[in-house]
This record gives C-alpha cells, sequence and structure tokens, in this order.
C-alpha cells in the first residue's frame, strides 16, 4: 500500500486523482502546510527534503525495494510508468510537454494570482493584474488547443490530470470558464470522472 502525503491543494490533488485512476490502494497522511510544524518536521523531511506536499511512498519500488518520492509531476509520471496507464507511448512526448506546461506555467502563476487575490489581506493591484493577466492568457493557450483535442495530448493523460486540479480553482483567480469554452468543455468532462470526484475529495476534512 503506498503512503501518500498530502494536503487540500491543487498539487496534492493530482497524486490523489492519478492514485484513484490506476486503482492503487493508498493510505492518506495529512500534513498541514498552514503550520511549520509538519512539513518541516525531521520525519518528513526524511521522506521530501523539501518540506512540501505532496510526498509518496511506495513500499515496492524499483527492484521491489522502497521509494519516497517528491514533486507531484515526477510521481504522476512514476506511477504512471509503474502501471502502465496515462502515459500512452504512442503520444508520450506530447503529454509531457502538457504536463511540463503545468509544471513550469499554470501551478507557479496560478499560484502567484491565488495569492494576491484571494491570500493576501489587503490586495496589491499590481501583483493581481500581473498574474491574473497571465492566468488568463494561459487559459487562452489552453482554449485554443483544446478546441482542435478533447485532451491535452489527444487522450485522457497524466497531462490532464495535472492540470485539472488548477482550473477546479478558476474562482480563485477570478476567471469566468464561459469565456474560455473549449476549456470549460473539457473541465466539465474531467470532472465527470468518478475517480477524479473521488481524487479531489481527498483529504477528507
Amino acid at each position: 500500500m503506498i503512503d501518500l502525503y498530502t494536503w487540500g491543494t491543487p498539487n496534492g490533488k493530482k497524486v490523489s486523482i492519478m492514485l484513484e485512476e490506476c486503482a492503487l490502494p493508498y493510505r492518506v497522511h495529512k500534513i498541514n502546510i498552514g503550520t511549520n510544524s509538519e512539513q518541516f518536521a525531521p520525519e518528513y523531511l526524511k521522506i521530501n527534503p523539501n518540506g512540501k506536499i505532496p510526498s509518496i511512498v511506495d513500499p515496492d519500488g524499483p527492484g521491489g525495494k522502497p521509494l519516497a518520492m517528491m514533486e507531484s509531476g515526477a510521481i504522476l509520471i512514476y506511477l504512471a510508468e509503474k502501471t502502465k496507464k496515462f502515459l500512452p507511448e504512442k503520444s508520450r512526448y506530447q503529454v509531457l510537454q502538457w504536463l511540463m506546461f503545468q509544471m513550469g506555467g499554470v501551478g507557479p502563476m496560478f499560484g502567484q494570482a491565488h495569492h494576491f487575490m484571494r491570500a493576501k489581506k489587503d490586495e496589491i493591484p499590481y501583483g493581481s493584474e500581473r498574474y491574473g493577466n497571465e492566468a488568463k492568457r494561459l487559459y487562452g493557450v489552453m482554449n485554443v488547443h483544446l478546441g482542435k483535442t478533447d485532451c491535452f495530448a489527444g487522450e485522457y493523460s497524466i497531462a490532464d490530470i495535472a492540470i485539472y486540479p488548477w482550473i477546479a480553482r478558476h474562482e480563485w483567480h477570478r476567471v469566468d470558464l464561459a469565456q474560455f469554452p473549449a476549456v470549460k468543455r473539457w473541465y466539465d468532462k474531467v470532472g465527470a470522472r468518478p475517480a477524479v470526484v473521488r481524487g479531489m475529495a481527498v483529504p477528507a476534512a
């Protein structure tokens, strides 16, 4: 059984969705990132030296040895290769490029938009404008692409799993999905998958 160390963030939900999609048994350990006491505890830093979530420990890693992993994108690739699911060989590089699009663009930029638009008690207009505009630009990129294909790499993959939880917070960065109809169509389709519904509910309150 895989141990999942997580919290209710888009990065955390990527991995719980993937575990559900792959029907892998797992145990949830909540790491409250609102307090430094849990994410920077010495025992957790042994699993994730960066003190972030998510992390996994797979007791049945390569060669049958336990494997601890950090970084959500790397975890998705590992689980895809372990189960031979959601990373098809014929579109491998298309999947990976859209996964990197999420890791290098959607996640960091949307996260900054969340910070300036929602987390700060006193809004900083410059930050809200800068990151809000970049978020909308990225939505535009996705909308054009998804206007030509059902999923980011043609068929459902870890790229869709990585991006979906960030789009689920579209209201946090003041985006109306009606302005991006191809993204909304994709979002509604992915969000209807039972494994996605279950994974988005982890960790339970």
